[in-house]
C-alpha cells in the first residue's frame, strides 16, 4: 500500500465520520433542547424519533429549490458549496490516531500530515465567511444582505481573537505541527500535559470564538431570526438550505476537533501514552500480524492487530472529547439569550483582544525565564 491510497482511504473515513456525526448531533439537538424545556421532541418518526434527521433530510432534498429572479445565479448557487467544503476540508489535517502497520510500514492516522497544520486548518476554516457574503449579496434581499454584512464584520473580528490565542499556543509547544502537538501533551501514569492546563485562558478564547465562528447562539447575529427573517439563507430553499445546515454542523465538528486536539490531547487516553497503549495490547496477546485478504488474490495486506486495536482505542478517545465539546454547543443554545449586536462587537474587541494579547505577553514572560532556568 502507497501513502497515497492510504491518504486517500483516510479522506473516505473523515467524510464518513463526518457524515454520520450529523444525523447523530440532529437528534442529540432536537432531543436535547426537548429536555432542557420539559417536552417531549421528536418520537414519531421511528424508535424515540430517531429516524427523524432522515425524514428531514428526504423532506429538503425533494423540496423545490428557490431561485430569485433578480439573483446572482452563479454566486447563490456557489455559497452553499462554499459552507460545506471549507469544514469537511479542515478535518483533513486531524489526527485521528497513531499509526498503523500495515506490510511492515508505518502509516500514520492522518489523512494530510502538514508541518503547519495549525495554519492550514486555520486559513481554511476562515473560508467559510465568503459562504455567508455571497449567499446574503447574491440573493439580492436586503434582510439576507444584512445577515451577510454581520457576518463578514463577526467572523472578521473573532478570527483576529484565535489567531491571537493560537500565538500563543504555538510559543507553547513550538511548534505548527499538529500530530506534534498532541505528541506533546502526552502522558504516561502522570497528569497529562494538556493544553487546558498549560493555556487556560487561549482555551477559554477559542472556546467562546468557537461559537461566533459557527453563527451559533448566543452569536447567531447574521441569522437573527426575529429580527432578519432567516438572515443570509432566507431566499433558499430545499437542497441548498440544507447544504447551509450540513455546513454548519461539520463547522462545529471541526472547530470540536480542532480544540480537543489543542487542549484535550487529542487522540490521547488520559494517563496512558501510545507506547504504554501498544505495550498493553500486545502483552494481550495482540502482537501478530493479520492478513486482510484472501489467498487467491495474489497480493499480501498484513496488519499489526496490536497498533490497529490502539488505533481504534485512541479514535474513540478522541471522538468522545469531540462530541463533549459538541455537546456544550447544544447546551449553550438553549441557555443563553443573544446577544445584541453592539455587545458582540465589543465583546470580541473590548474584551477578549486586550485578554489575548495579555496572554501573549505572559506566555512571552513565561517562557524566557523557563528558559533562563529560572
Amino acid at each position: 500500500m502507497t501513502q497515497t491510497v492510504w491518504s486517500t482511504l483516510l479522506v473516505v473515513v473523515v467524510a464518513i465520520i463526518g457524515m454520520t456525526a450529523i444525523p447523530v448531533m440532529l437528534v442529540v439537538e432536537r432531543r436535547g433542547s426537548a429536555w432542557m424545556q420539559r417536552r417531549s421532541g421528536p418520537n414519531r418518526v421511528g424508535f424515540w424519533g430517531l429516524l427523524q434527521p432522515i425524514s428531514d433530510a428526504i423532506k429538503l432534498v425533494f423540496k423545490e429549490a428557490n431561485l430569485p429572479a433578480r439573483a446572482h445565479r452563479f454566486l447563490f448557487i456557489l455559497a452553499p458549496a462554499l459552507a460545506v467544503i471549507p469544514p469537511f476540508v479542515a478535518l483533513a489535517v486531524i489526527p485521528l490516531g497513531g499509526s498503523i502497520s500495515i506490510n511492515g510500514t508505518e502509516f500514520k492516522m492522518q489523512a494530510i500530515d502538514l508541518s503547519v497544520g495549525l495554519l492550514f486548518f486555520l486559513a481554511i476554516t476562515s473560508l467559510h465567511v465568503y459562504s455567508v457574503l455571497a449567499a446574503g449579496w447574491s440573493s439580492n434581499n436586503k434582510f439576507a444582505l444584512m445577515g451577510g454584512l454581520r457576518s463578514a464584520s463577526q467572523m472578521i473580528s473573532y478570527e483576529i481573537v484565535i489567531g491571537i490565542a493560537m500565538v500563543s499556543v504555538v510559543m507553547t509547544y513550538g511548534t505548527l505541527d499538529l500530530r506534534e502537538i498532541v505528541r506533546l501533551q502526552e502522558a504516561g501514569a502522570g497528569l497529562p500535559a494538556w493544553g487546558f492546563v498549560l493555556q487556560p485562558l487561549a482555551f477559554l478564547l477559542l472556546w467562546v470564538c468557537s461559537f461566533a465562528e459557527t453563527n451559533r447562539l448566543p452569536f447567531d447575529l447574521p441569522e437573527g431570526e426575529s429580527e432578519l427573517v432567516a438572515g443570509y439563507h432566507t431566499e433558499y430553499a430545499g437542497l441548498t438550505f440544507a447544504l447551509f445546515m450540513l455546513g454548519e454542523y461539520v463547522a462545529m465538528l471541526a472547530a470540536s476537533a480542532f480544540m480537543a486536539t489543542l487542549f484535550l490531547g487529542g487522540y490521547n487516553v488520559p494517563f496512558v501514552s501510545g507506547a504504554q497503549l501498544l505495550s498493553f495490547l500486545n502483552g494481550l496477546g495482540l502482537d501478530l500480524n493479520v492478513s486482510l485478504l484472501p489467498a487467491f488474490v495474489g497480493t499480501t495486506l498484513t496488519v499489526h492487530l496490536g497498533s490497529l486495536v490502539a488505533v481504534a482505542i485512541q479514535l474513540i478517545a478522541l471522538l468522545t472529547k469531540t462530541m463533549f465539546f459538541m455537546w456544550v454547543f447544544v447546551w449553550v443554545r438553549w441557555t443563553l439569550p443573544r446577544f445584541r449586536y453592539d455587545q458582540l462587537m465589543d465583546l470580541g474587541w473590548k474584551a477578549l483582544l486586550p485578554l489575548g494579547i495579555l496572554n501573549i505577553v505572559i506566555t512571552m514572560l513565561v517562557t524566557f525565564f523557563l528558559a533562563k532556568g529560572f
